[in-house]
């Protein structure tokens, strides 16, 4: 497939992320079997799986609100934290809302 055609989300993410998400495919969904290949336990895998989730939703929100898009990126690749994360989102949609 020509790169154009790769949703922007999908190149977004990092090699580790596409194995990761070519492993699941592979194992047809079982989380089991992929913490087996990984050797994990299952409960890493089903957070790294919340965490791609969340990386995924962040890149497709980042054209409607780009701040918001990049606390929350932040906030997912554990540069800051949820509860600062919570305060900036908040603090600046209520500023836009005093502008309004």
């Amino acid at each position: 497939m020509p790169i154009e055609y790769v949703p922007e989300w999908m190149q977004e993410l990092e090699q580790d992320d596409l194995a990761f998400i070519r492993n699941f495919i592979l194992a047809s969904g079982s989380l089991k079997e992929v913490a087996e290949k990984y050797g994990v336990t299952y409960p890493t895998v089903r957070l790294r799986l919340d965490r791609l989730i969340q990386r995924i939703n962040v890149s497709q929100e980042s054209a409607a609100e780009p701040y918001v898009a990049l606390i929350k990126k932040l906030a997912v690749n554990e540069k800051i934290d949820l509860d600062t994360a919570k305060l900036l989102i908040n603090e600046y949609r209520n500023s836009k809302n005093e502008q309004k």
